[in-house]
């Protein structure tokens, strides 16, 4: 049975290196939906113990408002990692506000299920990075502690061999079962980086079919590419003006008996009601974090 999909708006998800305490600062101000405090690697090996400890104390104390907040931590493969979602789920237990642990490089269940049995009953998300967790998405996807995925194209296109296009050609069989996966069981899931920042013509493009394939949002580098994220994933004016129109459309053929609607030449039936219905929570939900930054900010 699937789980029913978040509302919390992911349209834009900025990950910060949890060793620097200046950007930790600085991202309670910026306009992202949801940050990846990184623990892997944004993080240099000497570092992670001490940034372990800064992002436990900065986020017991700091307001991030309604923002989601990911903890990416160390693999289990690694020195770094069974202690990282230890000590993570101790701040969680001491009122540390963290919504999930995000678990890189999950290939199969156990890989969650490890990280499961350190931190019992918090939540996780997945890094969807590696050949086999492609194959096994579904299976992953159904962990009952998970409720995201997160896209790592950078480490599939090394497993992969492939090469870069900006159609992402070699990425969709990936990208699609991940898709499904996430969608079967009413996960949040969010497309992979683009690694050129400066290039905001890439950038959109590549977050425009991010979205048109279905994707929440987009995972971030840097914050010069929020403004085009969040754009790009939210709902634009024609579309909230159609939705709108379809929802009256239907309500008065049902309110007279009848069964299908007709806007623009197209008919509507139920099942696009429930699209537009969730287009317009998706709006409101956008629209209600904004207000709660500004707050925040004030």
């Amino acid at each position: 049975m699937s789980r029913s999909h978040p509302a919390q708006p992911c349209r834009s998800v900025l990950y910060i290196p949890a060793s620097r305490e200046r950007a930790l600062e600085k991202a309670r101000d910026l306009a992202c939906d949801a940050i990846i405090f990184d623990l892997e690697d944004a993080v240099a090996p000497e570092e992670k113990p001490a940034a372990r400890d800064l992002l436990a104390r900065v986020l017991a104390e700091a307001d991030y408002g309604t923002r989601l907040k990911l903890v990416r931590i160390n693999g289990f493969d690694t020195e770094w990692g069974r202690e990282d979602a230890a000590a993570m789920a101790r701040a969680i237990a001491a009122g540390a506000k963290i919504d999930a642990l995000l678990v890189p490089k999950v290939s199969t269940p156990a890989d969650l299920d490890a990280v499961a049995a350190v931190a019992p009953g918090v939540s996780l998300w997945a890094m969807m990075e590696t050949c086999a967790g492609m194959l096994n998405a579904a299976a992953i996807a159904a962990h009952p502690q998970l409720r995201g995925m997160v896209m790592g194209t950078n480490d599939l296109a090394k497993e992969l061999g492939s090469r870069f296009r900006p159609d992402r050609l070699p990425m969709q069989a990936g990208l699609g079962l991940c898709l499904l996966a996430a969608r079967a069981y009413g996960l949040a899931i969010v497309d992979g980086v683009y690694n050129a920042f400066r290039d905001d013509e890439g950038l959109r493009a590549e977050c425009e079919q991010g979205r048109d394939m279905g994707f929440d949002g987009k995972t971030l580098i840097h914050p010069a590419q929020l403004d085009i994220a969040n754009a790009a994933f939210a709902p634009s004016e024609a579309e909230l003006d159609l939705a709108r129109r379809q929802i009256a459309a239907f309500d008065e053929v049902m309110a007279a008996g009848g069964g299908v609607a007709v806007v623009d030449g197209r008919i509507v039936e139920n099942l696009h009601i429930v699209t537009a219905r969730t287009l317009l929570e998706k709006d409101a939900a956008i629209r209600a974090a904004a207000i709660g930054a500004l707050a925040l900010a004030g």
